[in-house]
């Protein structure tokens, strides 16, 4: 069965992440995220590291200054879609007793068939970041996106990536939109699945996982 929590703090929230896997770590798990391996992963997970604190950091700040606008945003842009959000949100599955998803949005379109929203802003500091753009979603969101789809059994799934460039000093912004169909990505849900739970295993049994390491 799929339910959602809400925490009506942050102290609490990230207390109930605590031990179980989210959406941002999905990548580190497959060795696809590019600032944390699998094995720092499994040590913050079993409390022989701390994760650092990135809260209070300029483009961690604009980026949650942003979810609110770049919502409403969606909301004029994507009629089509009822746009729901709960501040402090979780969902939780029975079946995947390791994982949770903290949405920034969920969604119901005409047919009735549900969503998710995923928000995402980066500034382009050099021209390899984006390429990571360049018609396809960036591996670690990518895997995101597929750990929400496990957690909520949801049908779909769509990105809005806003792309911020800084060209001699004038501002220029990019918006992408990626729609994932989840008909469309079984076996890559499938394949999460099985490695997410084997991570949970060596959190369980208090051994650590063979290092992958990120992608260059």
């Amino acid at each position: 069965m799929v339910s959602m929590q809400t925490f009506k703090t942050r102290q609490d929230w990230l207390a109930a992440r605590r031990g179980r896997v989210g959406g941002s770590d999905a990548a580190a798990i497959l060795g696809l995220n590019p600032y944390k391996n699998n094995v720092q992963l499994w040590e913050e997970k079993t409390g022989r590291r701390t994760a650092p604190d990135i809260s209070e950091l300029p483009y961690v700040q604009y980026g949650t200054e942003a979810e609110e606008p770049l919502r409403e945003l969606f909301k004029l842009d994507f009629p089509e879609y009822t746009v729901m959000y709960e501040e402090g949100n979780m969902w939780l599955n029975d079946a995947i007793p390791w994982g949770h998803a903290s949405l920034d949005s969920w969604l119901l379109d005409r047919d009735g068939r549900r969503g998710i929203l995923e928000i995402k802003t980066t500034e382009i500091m050099r021209a390899g970041q984006k390429e990571l753009w360049k018609g396809r979603i960036p591996d670690n969101y990518y895997i995101q996106l597929l750990h929400y789809l496990l957690i909520t059994e949801f049908d779909f799934a769509v990105l809005k990536g806003q792309l911020k460039f800084n060209i001699d000093g004038e501002i220029w912004l990019q918006t992408n939109h990626y729609k994932i169909e989840r008909s469309e990505v079984v076996d890559d849900i499938e394949f999460l699945k099985e490695k997410e739970s084997e991570f949970w295993q060596c959190i369980q049994q208090d051994k650590p996982p063979a290092l992958i390491l990120p992608p260059l």
